[in-house]
């Protein structure tokens, strides 16, 4: 059956250009539609800027434009970036549009009318000079926790703490460098802590949609948890507070109806910008005399009998927002709600922050004004993602590896070994191929290896299976000798046949991996002779007879000195500080509030993490004390009568008397954050010298390896797994 799908990205801020960062998310989401619509599902896949907000207001004023014509400049750059990675949208819009107003007033009317919307008189920094309230990022001083000079008034860079903007020692304007005093004003708030909107956001974070999905990833759930107070107590504590949805004049964004002076504070137009570029994509579309039923999708009741699919992809720096604030306004004024959210982790370059100084802050423009292949880079992406939460790392030599050993050495090595034959020899016709050559790739596609990943945006787990088969093909061309053949008289059809049966197999593989590399993919198809290629019907052999065209050479290889280029030239362009902080407007905070977990949490979402203090240096004889395996989790149970722990049986190549495997028994603090049957068949790394422990529940032999957050809060656990080729009991060095 057809699905029918509305699939977004998150909308990148109108104040600063797309980096490498950026992009993890919208390739994860791209690689995703094009999957889906290759399966004959409809899918609408939309985007737009976030414009509103102090930060584009100051910008705009800082480089003598009016704000509108900041947005307009700045929506041209990213729509430039996103295409030159393949990202193709149908529509980008903007959140400064007529319909993202009118989606605006019309839900704050609902949520109003449905008593969901309180006002109450703050007390916040002001700065006299600019004549204008401070949000917290706004606002510099000493930490109050340790001292560190220049901190922003939300949380410390230096250690860590997150703060009040009250609580900055000698506080002063990052605007104007004025000293701010502290005023009174009237703030309107959508009431979060409401028992109908709590006992609805547990249902909905912790449930599944109407096909029996996980809306949230296990990891993002836990999360949720956490912040509704179901950690806390067993009755589960309320610990919401109201969110402050106004900010006062001046500011850019929409005025609130019936409240001169006052906006809708940026975080609640933002997502309100899917449903504004799905109804901007319709007008156009019913321009051409096609219709959308944009109701089907945002209607509550339409889209339950529609069974329409809203799909939002997002970081996970902004969980917070569509988890919480946006579903539950959608679920009081009568919209319909996410069905699933796809939450990626941050980029990291090399296992480090991206860097200035150091030139990994990566912008796209500038990957592609260096002349390098974007497709290289969406390939390294989905072979590091694999549906969850977990941060990808970008190392530069190990995309250079992948990209010429998997990419051109097994992948399009297949097609220029043997074209040439078929072009010279037989007249660019191929011959009949090999069926019983071709039986593994079959089996695959029947099974539907590859496609349960995509489904499941494992993409890693696909390009395992597609590298694989590609081994294969190459092993079947090796095993055969084209080269060889063509020199030996009497076997012109052995010829024939080979070289037809790998640019068959070349075909399968090159479908497989359309929705990833979708470039390199339209130029096989027009090499091949071939209509585009989908994911229906049988994967029935190219026929005998088929003409193609001359080859041409597909895809180079990368060069250390391209990507030397490329750093050089981002510390060049980026080493200036940016005068204007990116969004970050934190909402005004009550005094009730100021001290709830939101505030907490949004200050996890929004501050740049402090850096762990480094711990004293150890020698390499330390270090080779420890003994690391790669480690295969063949069984993980629940234990019962424990709160965090699973028991797992982990093979590290290890075996009894007799030669059988022998798995280790080790007790992991993890069940927060995994369901054990996730975890069975998957590898990691575990500590094997470690002396053995009796503990209540059995002995622990081991310990598996997993990375949190500095503070070690359970539902930000990551268990570490090794790329792709890793087998157990291999040692880590």
């Amino acid at each position: 059956m057809s699905r029918k799908l509305l699939v977004t990205n998150a909308l990148p801020y109108a104040n600063g250009d797309i980096h490498l960062g950026h992009l993890v998310g919208y390739i994860q989401a791209d690689i995703w539609v094009r999957y889906q619509r290759m399966r004959g599902h409809s899918v609408h896949y939309v985007c737009a800027d976030d414009t509103h907000g102090t930060p584009v207001m100051l910008r705009a004023e800082k480089e003598g434009l009016t704000p509108e014509q900041l947005i307009e400049r700045v929506h041209g750059e990213h729509l430039r970036d996103f295409t030159a990675f393949g990202v193709a949208f149908d529509n980008y819009h903007s959140t400064h549009s007529a319909e993202n107003r009118f989606y605006a007033e019309d839900i704050y009317a609902r949520l109003k009318a449905g008593g969901l919307i309180d006002t109450r008189s703050i007390e916040q920094y002001y700065d006299p000079v600019k004549e204008m309230f401070l949000p917290d990022r706004f606002i510099k001083g000493e930490c109050p926790k340790c001292g560190a000079p220049d901190q922003y008034g939300d949380n410390c860079e230096a250690c860590g703490a997150a703060y009040a903007p009250t609580e900055l020692k000698n506080p002063y304007s990052a605007v104007s460098g004025a000293k701010p005093v502290l005023k009174t004003s009237e703030h309107y708030f959508f009431r979060l802590s409401d028992e109908r909107a709590v006992a609805f956001l547990r249902e909905w974070t912790r449930g599944t949609n109407a096909a029996g999905e996980r809306r949230l990833q296990m990891e993002a759930a836990n999360k949720m948890k956490e912040w509704l107070g179901e950690n806390a107590t067993e009755e589960g504590e309320n610990t919401l507070s109201d969110w402050d949805i106004s900010r006062d004049a001046p500011y850019f964004g929409f005025e609130i109806p019936g409240a001169p002076g006052k906006y809708f504070y940026v975080w609640l137009d933002a997502p309100i910008g899917y449903l504004a570029s799905f109804r901007n994509l319709a007008a156009k579309r019913a321009a051409a005399g096609e219709t959308i039923a944009v109701e089907d999708y945002t209607d509550a009741a339409r889209a339950a009998a529609a069974g329409t699919e809203m799909v939002h992809f997002i970081g996970k720096d902004i969980l917070y927002f569509h988890a919480l604030f946006w579903p539950a306004m959608l679920k009081f004024a009568g919209y319909a709600t996410p069905s699933r959210l796809c939450v990626n982790g941050f980029l990291t370059v090399d296992g480090a922050k991206m860097s200035k100084s150091r030139g990994t802050f990566i912008t796209a423009h500038s990957y592609i004004a260096q002349k390098l292949d974007p497709e290289w880079l969406r390939y390294y992406f989905a072979g590091k993602s694999n549906g969850t939460m977990e941060d990808v790392d970008l190392n530069l030599d190990d995309m250079i590896a992948k990209v010429n050993s998997e990419l051109v050495g097994k992948f399009v090595n297949i097609a220029s070994r043997c074209a040439g034959f078929i072009g010279k020899r037989f007249d660019g016709r191929l011959g009949e191929a090999d069926a019983a050559a071709c039986a593994e790739f079959a089996a695959a596609w029947s099974e539907g290896r590859v496609a349960t990943a995509f489904e499941e945006r494992d993409y890693s787990r696909a390009l395992r299976e597609v590298m694989r088969l590609a081994d294969l093909a190459n092993q079947y061309v090796n095993d055969h000798k084209p080269w060889e053949l063509a020199r030996q008289e009497g076997q012109e059809a052995r010829l024939h046949t080979v070289c037809s049966t790998a640019l068959t197999m070349f075909r399968d593989l090159t479908r497989y991996l359309k929705p990833v590399l979708p470039a390199l993919a339209a130029q096989v198809e027009t090499f091949l002779a071939i209509p585009a290629m989908d994911w229906q019907g049988d994967w029935a052999a190219l026929p005998a007879g088929h003409a193609i065209q001359a080859y041409s050479h597909l895809m180079t290889r990368v060069e250390r000195k391209q990507i030397d280029a490329l750093l050089e030239a981002n510390r060049e362009s980026l080493a200036p500080a940016t005068a204007v902080p990116a969004k970050t407007d934190e909402p005004a905070k009550d005094t009730e509030a100021a001290s709830s977990q939101q505030r907490h949490a949004e200050k996890q979402q929004h501050s740049a993490q402090a850096a762990e203090t480094a711990s004293p240096h150890i020698t390499i004889d330390d270090f080779t004390k420890v003994e690391l395996r790669i480690a295969r989790i063949v069984d993980a149970q629940h234990v019962e009568g424990a709160d965090k722990l699973i028991r797992l049986a982990l093979d590290i190549g290890e075996a009894d008397e007799s030669g059988n495997p022998k798995p280790r028994q080790v007790f992991a603090g993890i069940k927060s954050a995994y369901d054990p049957a996730t975890l069975i068949g998957r590898l990691t790394v575990m500590v094997a010298n470690l002396a053995p422990r009796k503990m209540k529940f059995g002995m622990s032999e081991g310990m598996v390896l997993a990375a949190s957050d500095a503070a070690g809060s359970t539902p930000g656990i990551f268990l570490l797994s090794p790329d792709a080729g890793a087998h157990p009991g291999m040692k880590v060095k």
